[in-house]
């Protein structure tokens, strides 16, 4: 069994708004890529939170991969009940939707949001019930995701916990591509 944690950047980091942004679809393109890749490499299981951005694109983007391959699962952990109660009502939908989607969902606590170590217990649970990382994250770009990369660091000096890290240049080459292939499909008679 291989379990895969999938984090990265909250929507508003990348300044995606919308469901219909172009840089969403170069994004859940190679969330697509990344993750038929480690499907088709072993991996049975995706995990992940259910924050607004990166995390849910990846329960989407499983979900859909799940109709070629019925036997990979998602788990949606959430850090703590009540999670997400704070959010716009539209927002509240979002993660209702991706509940949905999940084969399987908890909270690490399961108790309403009381401190920082509420978070620092999810991450140590998502190291551990986990065999690997994959973040869209640019550590020359910070964002809240700088918290799981830093813990990730530090558990792979101890732990063998592979990495893989899709940053701007990696977006950047995916929108190329994506342009390229675009203009390829009107091109063609």
């Amino acid at each position: 069994m291989s379990r895969i944690w999938i984090t990265g950047y909250r929507s508003y980091e990348l300044e995606i708004f919308k469901d219909d942004d172009p840089k969403l679809k170069v994004i859940s393109s190679v969330l697509n890529d990344t993750l038929k890749n480690q499907i088709e490499s072993g991996a049975n299981w995706l995990i992940t939170g259910a924050q607004l951005g990166v995390e849910q694109w990846a329960v989407n983007t499983a979900s859909e991969l799940k109709s070629t391959y019925p036997e990979f699962k998602i788990a949606v952990m959430l850090p703590f009940t009540e999670f997400g109660n704070q959010w716009n009502e539209s927002n509240q939908a979002k993660l209702s939707q991706i509940l949905t989607k999940a084969d399987f969902t908890d909270s690490v606590s399961h108790a309403p949001y009381q401190s920082p170590r509420q978070l620092r217990a999810y991450q140590h649970f998502m190291l551990t019930h986990t065999d690997q990382a994959i973040l869209l994250y640019d550590p020359e770009h910070p964002g809240k995701s700088k918290y799981d990369y830093d813990l990730i660091q530090k558990w792979r000096e101890n732990h063998p916990y592979p990495l893989d890290l899709i940053d701007f240049d990696d977006l950047q080459d995916a929108a190329n591509e994506y342009a390229e292939n675009q203009n390829n499909s009107f091109n063609l008679d």
